[in-house]
């Protein structure tokens, strides 16, 4: 009987705040709303106490898709209400990636694409190449760091956006790419044509021995598929130069693959633990290293951090930090201590999702380094702490060039640490 008479009430109040509301207008002009209008007004209202999240989103989509007064495309909307879903989680790690965002992020993990080996960045006058990849079809074609790309299969690219240039040069594997190039202080172009290939992206740089030591040097930009096979080669060639310490430089290291930062660490421990994933549910996984791959590193280790390293860069620091492999120097690294899981989904995009927390063999409450920061989203504790504490000099006159000896603060300081341990 009570529900009788509060559906009652609610049909009352209905036709109360539609004849006094927007439908006023029409009931002055003589337009009363017919029977199957309130009828469909009254069934709307309590179908929407029934409807579910899903049926009340695609309702949602299809009234915006139809009702807005410009056409808008369905795969925007689409996507536009994906990313919605994924930010409302409040997880900087978890996104939804479009088509294209997608595509770059395989491309980023495998390190590997179709083109000409070559890295480039923003210039006036199209874009510089700042590094070409060894043995790659740019190197071979005579392509040189520092070139100047200002055209490309004989259309200007000055004043272009660099993603826009690096489309063009990029293309069909076999196919042929012309560059035209300005060399140092020279006026007169070169040009040259490139064989388009799949090339392996070195995501470890190459190796040098710092000047004035016996120290051997590298970066490692992101861990990815190949990166342990490139770490493994880059070793062998300054162990043939009789190195007598290492400094391995994470600075700037976004991470990339939990499996590749096992596989580098199973290079110095044998089934050692890794992490513990702790999943939905409280389930746990503890990852550890493979036996039978350890290399004996008969020298001392220094790793550089700082706050832009994280993820996969943090997992294998924190864990040769654990057990004392590896003495950190630098600042305290980011604190990302989730593990994501890329998924694909229909029509070529993909989300990327948290899916477990993890935690590092340390034990005493440190083995969780999850940043934590403040309400302005400042860096207030979390991320790995360095053994040794060093910054940059951000006052120097010089460009600071991550590895240069004579500018790279930081690098000095690795290499006292490493002369302290002779």
């Amino acid at each position: 009987m009570k529900t009788v008479i509060r559906s009652v009430t609610f049909v009352l109040l209905l036709l109360l705040l539609f004849v006094f509301g927007f439908a006023w207008r029409d009931v002055r002009q003589g337009h009363l709303p017919t029977a199957s209008t309130l009828a469909s007004m009254i069934d709307m209202s309590v179908s929407q106490s029934k409807v579910t999240p899903e049926q009340e989103f695609e309702q949602n989509y299809e009234r915006i898709r139809t009702d807005y007064y410009k056409s808008v495309q369905s795969e925007k909307l689409t996507y536009a209400g994906m990313e919605g879903l994924m930010a409302s989680l409040g997880d900087p790690h978890t996104m939804f990636m479009e088509p294209q965002l997608a595509s770059d992020f395989s491309l980023e993990t495998n390190a590997s694409f179709v083109g000409v080996g070559a890295r480039l960045s923003t210039d006036e006058l199209g874009a510089k190449t700042i590094n070409v990849f060894e043995n790659g079809p740019a190197e071979i074609a005579g392509l040189k760091a520092g070139d100047i790309i200002t055209a490309v299969n004989g259309k200007s690219v000055v004043g272009s956006d660099i993603d826009d240039i690096v489309s063009k040069i990029r293309g069909e594997e076999g196919t042929t790419v012309k560059l035209k190039l300005l060399r140092g202080d020279s006026k007169t172009p070169i040009s040259i044509s490139v064989k388009r290939e799949r090339v392996e992206t070195p995501t470890v740089s190459e190796t040098k021995v710092v000047p004035g030591t016996q120290f051997g040097y590298f970066q490692i930009s992101s861990f990815a598929e190949p990166t342990a096979r490139q770490f493994d080669e880059q070793v062998d060639k300054l162990e043939k130069q009789h190195i007598k310490g290492l400094v391995i430089d994470l600075r700037d290291n976004p991470g990339g693959l939990l499996d590749t930062a096992k596989e580098m660490l199973s290079r110095f421990f044998d089934n050692k633990t890794v992490v513990t994933i702790k999943g939905r549910n409280g389930q746990e996984e503890t990852v550890t290293t493979d036996s039978g791959d350890v290399h004996n590193f008969n020298y001392p280790i220094v790793i550089l951090l700082n706050e832009d390293s994280a993820s996969a860069s943090e997992i294998f620091s924190g864990v040769m930090q654990d057990y004392k492999k590896a003495t950190l120097v630098g600042t305290h690294s980011y604190g990302k201590a989730s593990v994501q899981n890329v998924i694909p989904l229909v029509g070529g995009s993909s989300a990327k999702i948290t899916i477990a927390h993890y935690f590092l063999p340390r034990g005493g409450g440190a083995n969780d380094i999850s940043r934590k920061v403040d309400e302005e989203g400042e860096y207030i504790s979390g991320g790995l702490q360095p053994d040794v504490k060093a910054d940059l000099d951000l006052d120097s006159v010089k460009p600071i060039v991550f590895g240069d000896i004579t500018t790279d603060t930081q690098l000095q300081k690795a290499v006292q640490v490493l002369q302290q341990k002779q």
